[in-house]
């Protein structure tokens, strides 16, 4: 049984306003979430691979991707918060060389909850923050096609810290780690864990580009 010691967090809004997805804070205030942010430097890229298979191939893959990518993630959830996993018969290989890293987390803060700053003028989900072996992480569940090399994977670690400095603004706790879990395809998994306070300045970088480009 894994142990829960779940943090009392406001619910929060996801509202559209002039085309924009955003997050309303408990107080009006409304925030861009941080995928949002972090997606920012790789929408060319996106365009060109879209233009290069064609949006027909590129809508299935993503429909695959997504599909894939939320199935694991109920199945993290449910096998963290000790309730009874049940996998599709399409993802029980990738689920059966992944669950395992799932051991190593324990004292669950919180799964799927909500989180803002003031300070930083953004909000967003995170996956969970909880002790993985023995320090409180933020820990993000991630699906991929093909193994990831760390510079590939930067957003990641950003979206992390923009967590990590969410939860210590709002109830004075900041993450040490920020675990990256990656189930993937015929592969097995890859594990990433960085130091939060080497990615923070990324973060606060992100963010004020952000603003530059979009203006909020």
């Amino acid at each position: 049984m894994i142990n829960h010691i779940p943090l009392e967090l406001p619910s929060l809004k996801r509202i559209t306003v002039d085309g924009k997805r955003l997050y309303e804070t408990p107080n009006g205030n409304k925030y861009p979430s941080v995928t949002t942010i972090t997606s920012l430097g790789s929408e060319e890229s996106i365009k060109a691979w879209r233009k290069k298979v064609g949006n027909e191939e590129a809508n299935k893959i993503s429909t695959r991707a997504s599909g894939r990518g939320t199935r694991i993630h109920t199945l993290c959830e449910d096998y963290l918060n000790n309730e009874e996993v049940k996998v599709d018969l399409f993802d029980i290989e990738l689920w059966n060389t992944f669950k395992h890293n799932l051991d190593d987390i324990d004292n669950v803060y919180c799964i799927e909850s909500m989180l803002y700053s003031h300070k930083l003028e953004v909000a967003g989900t995170t996956d969970c923050i909880a002790d993985y072996k023995g320090i409180l992480s933020v820990i993000d569940f991630k699906t991929s096609g093909k193994l990831k090399q760390k510079d590939w994977i930067s957003s990641y670690f950003i979206q992390g810290a923009f967590y990590a400095m969410m939860l210590g603004e709002m109830v004075g706790i900041l993450p040490k780690q920020i675990v990256i879990l990656i189930a993937v395809d015929n592969e097995g998994s890859q594990v990433f864990v960085e130091k939060t306070e080497d990615w923070m300045p990324f973060a606060i970088e992100a963010r004020s580009e952000f603003r530059k480009v979009r203006g909020y």
